[in-house]
């Protein structure tokens, strides 16, 4: 079979429905949270936005038909992504953090735990978010060093049919929730034993947001991302049914990797789209401005090889990411090499493009004449955060590398990988 890049007439659908509601919309984020130098604020700000993203469907887009979603594929998620978040990465942010929280709970929970947390993401999407609780205080890199001393130090302990948990996460996506008092749910990354390495003891756990001992505790004040929620977390003597553990306690180093290669390959999306921001901001700045010559700008043979090495690298972007959520998909989600490799390669081939793109228009690109400043401040996240690429992304890939069955064509060839 050959090798086709076309999409269906239903991936076109979506792609022009998703391009039309971030026109419509979702262009009116920027000046909503404009001049709200609160953080917090600034999230709760885009409440309304969000809404009309979950009456639009893409809320349901997140859980499969058969608890009441559309499950759309992460393909296909990947298609919306880069349309929405080339007008704003703030609220479909947001969205795909809800995602993230619930990877654990798609991935990992059992019929009873699916059917308990996900119709009411279905049937009160427009103000239910979802968590994943997983960065420590002290960095997360480490969650799974074998050095029972080090990594994760939020601790559940099992007292008779409950888990009794206590930690303190922060930079957790969504966790105040739209009320500031929390999130609907969270899926919190733990320990279940601080005396036995992650490979006995790291395990996740579904909290509803209404437990008690859940404290917001402060939110973090991010250079871009300006409206997205990044909140500091402690959960003391949080209880929950014992009922409440996804798989067994050594299983969470498996979730965080299969959850988190889930955003990667989306993250690829959203970079693309950023990075198609900043070009057709700079073509139309190159097509218009004379900068005092006698033509466009466009016009002179510098401005336009650098036009034309912006445009190759969002399609290359774009062909990788479509390739790695393919590959997941077909994969079942154990295809997790190729998502890694586009959150790694896309993220920072993004902060390259945009700051090409301000070479190119110059120093009105540093101002609020233009957006491309804005741009920069959301694209030095990609890099950063979800896992970083250097703390744990690129040591996924190395750790992958280091199997002794490992196929460097496995991936390419969209074979599943070797265990």
């Amino acid at each position: 079979m050959a090798i086709d890049f076309t999409l269906s007439d239903q991936q076109r659908e979506l792609q022009a429905q998703a391009r039309a509601f971030a026109r419509s919309v979702l262009g009116g984020v920027r000046s909503a949270i404009a001049k709200i130098g609160d953080p917090g604020e600034r999230f709760y700000a885009t409440r309304p936005f969000y809404r009309e993203m979950a009456r639009a469907g893409f809320a349901k887009s997140l859980i499969p038909a058969e608890y009441g979603g559309s499950g759309l594929s992460t393909l296909d998620l990947a298609l919306a992504a880069e349309e929405l978040a080339a007008v704003d990465v703030n609220v479909p942010t947001t969205l795909l953090a809800t995602g993230l929280g619930l990877q654990p709970v798609l991935r990992y929970g059992n019929e009873e735990q699916r059917r308990r947390f996900l119709p009411d993401f279905v049937e009160n999407g427009e103000d239910r978010l979802a968590a994943f609780a997983f960065t420590e205080v002290t960095g997360g890199a480490n969650y799974d060093s074998p050095d029972p001393s080090s990594g994760v130090r939020t601790f559940a302990r099992r007292d008779g049919d409950q888990w009794v948990i206590s930690g303190h996460k922060h930079y957790t996506t969504n966790g105040t929730g739209w009320d500031g008092k929390g999130a609907h749910l969270y899926t919190v990354i733990c320990r279940t034993d601080l005396g036995k390495p992650p490979q006995d003891s790291l395990a996740v756990i579904a909290v509803p947001g209404n437990s008690e001992g859940i404290r917001i505790e402060g939110m973090i004040d991010t250079l871009g991302h300006r409206a997205v929620s990044s909140p500091r977390i402690r959960f003391d003597e949080v209880r929950v049914p014992a009922a409440n553990i996804l798989g067994r306690p050594g299983d969470g180093a498996a979730i965080i990797s299969r959850s988190f290669a889930w955003t990667a390959a989306l993250i690829g999306a959203a970079c693309t789209g950023v990075m198609r921001a900043a070009f057709e901001c700079a073509l139309g700045f190159a097509r218009a401005d004379k900068r005092s010559g006698p033509v466009p700008v466009i016009e002179y043979q510098n401005v336009g090889y650098m036009l034309a090495d912006l445009k190759m690298r969002i399609e290359a972007a774009r062909y990788l990411t479509w390739k790695a959520c393919h590959y997941f998909d077909s994969t079942g989600g154990a295809g997790e090499e190729l998502p890694i490799i586009t959150k790694v390669y896309c993220s920072e081939l993004a902060v390259q493009v945009v700051y090409d793109a301000m070479r190119l228009v110059g120093i009105d690109s540093y101002t609020d004449m233009q957006p491309l400043a804005g741009l920069m401040q959301d694209v030095l996240a990609f890099p950063l955060y979800d896992g970083g690429n250097m703390g744990v992304r690129r040591r996924q890939l190395h750790a992958l590398f280091r199997r002794p069955g490992y196929d460097p064509m496995a991936a390419a060839e969209g074979r599943p990988p070797t265990r």
